[in-house]
Formats: structure tokens, sequence, C-alpha cells
């Protein structure tokens, strides 16, 4: 069992940066990729950004390539999301999520999650 915890959110203005962290608990960190995913009002939970198990590979949706970066420090057990230049369609409940199966897992939505954490993003 992992156990994720995010911290980070906040309440910020267009433009404006933000960095959400992941603290992970449980079993040894370096063994899961991890990623990030959001859900708006209404609408599904979307892939946002993933990581491999040693942070060799990355993968980004394309409507945040460019403006956040995902990181991991295995020696923490924490995994980050620097998010730049935001904007009012960045507002969403940020995911955390970890599979041990790999990077390609993890974008597939298995394995373990967070609580989320708020970000809202004003004009």
């Amino acid at each position: 069992q992992v156990q994720l915890v995010e911290s980070g959110g906040g309440l910020v203005q267009a433009g404006d940066s933000l960095r959400l962290s992941c603290a992970a608990s449980g079993r040894t960190f370096s063994n899961y990729a991890m990623g990030w995913f959001r859900q708006a009002p209404g609408k599904e939970r979307t892939f946002v950004a993933a990581i491999s198990r040693y942070g060799g590979t990355t993968s980004y949706a394309d409507s945040v390539k460019g403006r956040f970066t995902i990181s991991r420090d295995n020696a923490k057990s924490t995994v980050y999301l620097q998010m730049n230049s935001l904007k009012p369609e960045d507002t969403a409940v940020y995911y955390c999520a970890a599979d041990s199966g790999g990077i390609a897992a993890v974008k597939g939505g298995s394995g373990y999650w967070g609580q989320g954490t708020q970000v809202t993003v004003s004009s």
C-alpha cells in the first residue's frame, strides 16, 4: 500500500507560478512511476504529467507542455509539479498518482491516488 499526500495548492492569479508536492509513504518510492492528474468542476479527471521511477523519462499533456515541469526526489519520497504561466483553465483539483507498472501504467490512471489539492487561477 502506498499513501500519497498532496500539498501546495491555492488561489493565484493568471500568469503566476505554483509548485505542488506529493509526499509518498508505505513502500519504496523509487519502485513507482509517478504522475499528476487534474479534475475541473463537472469534468473528468485528465492526465497532466508523469515521470519514470528514476526521473529519466517524463511525459506531459499538450495543454501544459512548456509551462509545467514534473520532477522527483527519491531521497525525500516526493514528486513535484512546478506550474508556471498559470491560466484560468488550469483551475482544478490536482491529484498525485503512483504505479509500479511504469510510466505508461501511471498515465493510464491505475495504481494509487492521493486525496487531491485545489488549484484556483483567477483571471
